[in-house]
């Protein structure tokens, strides 16, 4: 059976199911490369895998049916088709729990990765997307939606596998959205264990958003030598050294990893480059193509594309980040975000918490300091889905978003309507020039 596929083993129901063939059905490795698209392509066939139902489950003296994985895979039009119900292939962990109060229910899930993706110049970053989706129908989501003070234009946004917020991720590396959407933050171990682990091998476990395939930490040590003995690749970032920018609109401290900006890209420092992929050769492109890896250190899954993702993995759904949440969080903005773990696995205290340190403007109101930070609110608007960058999209709304900041409706921007909040609340009023 190909690499690519689902995992199919006795005591689950699997249907195969050919699109106008029939007898044994002969797959083939699809073209990565900018070709005309003369290269073999996977013969479009039908996948249906659902895993054994699982017992009937109390809740309250209540039974209920445990869904089933369900995912199709077919091949339409230059691109694989992924359609799924979002459930795992194997026992997510229970849900609600600690950290996370979300009932998971299956979704429905279109996903298209193309079969030939290409690389761009520089790598692609978005917020509000699923950055992937796993072989199992599961999507991928690496980043989270908590930010320091709850405030998200802050732009210090936590880290979900770091160690300093619980959100409830489980045996797994996954938890759930309050829609009930089942996701990945790193190495889905369930499905590794599904597809008999990795140990002497490259594993593929799932196919990124712009069509790349992703692995486990598991490569080739030649990149171009299939028969080179497979070892664990190595993330090129690190925490940035000494203490963060002591600005207003920050958290103060030392870069310990609590939050996603407390790390940075070294060129060369490992194995993988700064979208945590290479290039090379795999059981399922022999003549060798891009793929990326999951790191047992940050960044665990990809933050970026190496190509251009597809639209069927904007979510829609709620402000970009990647966390358990929908809409505003239950800590009011000020405070902690919900989960906050005192302290930490790291040396610095928990910004907010009783030892965090008081942090100091070294930028005049409303100009970003070091880092970016404080966004003035025009930036924050600008920025709809705080990701750090004002993409086309958002610039074409620019005007609309402007105006929201206009609160008295003169059709003017006045510095108090602009510039950043001070600590009280309010805003600095107009000063001369």
């Amino acid at each position: 059976m190909n690499q690519n596929l689902p995992d199919f083993r006795p005591g689950r129901l699997a249907i195969l199911l050919s699109l106008g063939l029939a007898g044994a059905v002969a797959l083939a490795h699809p073209d990565h490369g900018d070709g005309d698209g003369s290269g073999s392509q996977l013969v479009p066939v039908f996948f249906l895998a659902q895993a054994d139902a699982g017992t009937a489950r109390k809740s309250g003296g209540v039974s209920s049916t445990v869904p089933r994985n369900e995912v199709a895979i077919t091949t339409e039009g230059g691109f694989r088709v992924i359609t799924s119900n979002g459930w795992p292939d194997h026992v997510p962990g229970a849900f609600p729990r600690r950290g996370n109060p979300n009932v998971p229910v299956a979704q429905t899930y279109v996903f298209r990765v193309p079969l030939q993706p290409k690389e761009l110049e520089t790598p692609t970053q978005r917020g509000g997307w699923w950055w992937g989706v796993a072989l199992n129908g599961v999507p991928f989501e690496p980043g989270t939606g908590e930010t320091w003070n709850n405030d998200p234009r802050s732009g210090w946004r936590y880290e979900a596998a770091t160690g300093f917020l619980n959100l409830g991720l489980d045996e797994h590396n996954a938890h759930v959205q309050p829609n009930g959407s089942y996701h990945y933050h790193a190495l889905p171990v369930g499905l590794v264990e599904k597809r008999g682990g990795d140990k002497d091998r490259m594993l593929l476990i799932g196919w990124a958003a712009d069509g790349f395939p992703l692995y486990t930490c598991r490569a080739h040590t030649d990149a171009k030598d299939p028969k080179s003995p497979v070892r664990d690749m190595k993330a090129s970032y690190r925490l940035r050294p000494g203490p963060r920018p002591n600005i207003a609109g920050g958290p103060g401290g030392d870069f310990d990893g609590r939050f996603t900006q407390d790390f940075e890209f070294v060129q060369g420092l490992g194995d993988l480059d700064e979208c945590n992929g290479r290039h090379g050769v795999t059981p399922e492109f022999p003549e060798g193509t891009y793929y990326y890896c999951v790191s047992a250190d940050f960044p665990f899954l990809p933050r970026l594309w190496k190509g251009e993702p597809d639209r069927s993995f904007f979510k829609n759904d709620r402000p970009p980040g990647g966390g358990p949440g929908t809409g505003p969080r239950d800590a009011p903005l000020g405070g902690p975000p919900r989960g906050i773990m005192e302290g930490g696995p790291g040396p610095a205290a928990n910004p907010g918490g009783p030892n965090a340190q008081p942090a100091q403007p070294s930028a005049p109101p409303g100009r970003p300091g070091p880092g970016g930070m404080p966004l003035p609110p025009y930036l924050g608007v600008l920025d709809a889905n705080h990701d750090g960058v004002i993409d086309a999209d958002e610039l074409s709304r620019a005007t609309q978003s402007l105006k929201s900041l206009d609160k008295n409706g003169d059709g003017q921007l006045t510095p108090d309507e602009y510039r950043p909040a001070g600590p009280n609340g309010q805003r600095p009023a107009a000063t001369p020039a």
